[in-house]
């Protein structure tokens, strides 16, 4: 499966939106480079209020374009970055995929069997990326984080599977730091979970994004939240892959 990157938007300071940019940069086990919701742990004001401990499963929020489409059909105007994600995705049913999915951005790489050699992570060009050079020591920072903290049943899912992927993610016998993949690279670890501040941008646009469905159950449409797995620019247009984990799939929960 494969789609695209339509937009993508960061801000440095809490806004309920992020300005739309030519450009983010990733940072492994941390967000989006000069975000205000980067960070190994929690960034959300109203999470670190409650737990400031806990580690931080939203470092990049992804929306589908196509939800966008919908909501203008229905009279709210949403721009990208309207509703604070960082990645625009065309293409994708990001609702749809299971916990731990991987995402990567850019083309695959020419040599798909490797002929024997493991590729190089690209180096992050912002200065926070410095101290963060690759999945062994970035994203793993969230893992122990998670190991002393209290995690509900939908974080300590999406930090198993984050935790299956690292290990995946190193190959046997390369140097620490070295990944199989050097795109830029994402894990899904659940739905964000939206509130009331959304119909402070567009009254009524809360029940567009968080629906009540006939069996009862609520159904959260306002994308999908990750850790960033490998680092590197992310710029509108990008492919983006999707790699599936293992089965049993457990479905997309709040994080």
């Amino acid at each position: 499966m494969r789609g695209a990157v339509a937009a993508v938007s960061c801000n440095d300071v809490y806004s309920f939106t992020k300005p739309v940019r030519d450009e983010i940069v990733l940072i492994a086990g941390l967000g989006v480079a000069g975000d205000v919701h980067a960070g190994v742990t929690v960034k959300h004001r109203g999470r670190v209020a409650a737990d400031p401990d806990q580690p931080n499963l939203r470092q990049v929020h992804l929306i589908r374009s196509e939800l966008h489409d919908e909501l203008s059909e229905a009279g709210y105007e949403v721009p990208p970055g309207g509703l604070g994600e960082n990645v625009t995705t065309s293409g994708i049913d990001l609702l749809a995929l299971p916990v731990g999915t991987i995402l990567r951005f850019g083309p695959a790489p020419a040599d798909a069997a490797g002929a024997g050699s493991v590729p190089t992570r690209a180096a992050d060009s912002s200065p926070v990326g410095s101290a963060v050079t690759g999945p062994a020591d970035g994203a793993a920072a969230v893992v122990a984080v998670a190991a002393h903290a209290t995690l509900d049943q939908s974080a300590a899912n999406a930090v198993a599977a984050l935790a299956a992927r690292l290990a995946s993610e190193q190959p046997a016998g390369a140097p620490t730091g070295q990944a199989l993949d050097s795109r830029p690279a994402i894990v899904v670890t659940g739905l964000r979970n939206p509130c009331q501040q959304i119909n402070h941008y567009r009254p009524g646009l809360l029940k567009r994004v968080l629906v009540r469905e006939d069996d009862g159950s609520v159904s959260r449409r306002a994308g999908v939240m990750a850790v960033v797995l490998q680092g590197g620019p992310i710029r509108p247009g990008a492919e983006i892959h999707v790699e599936l984990p293992g089965v049993p799939h457990l479905p997309l929960d709040r994080v």
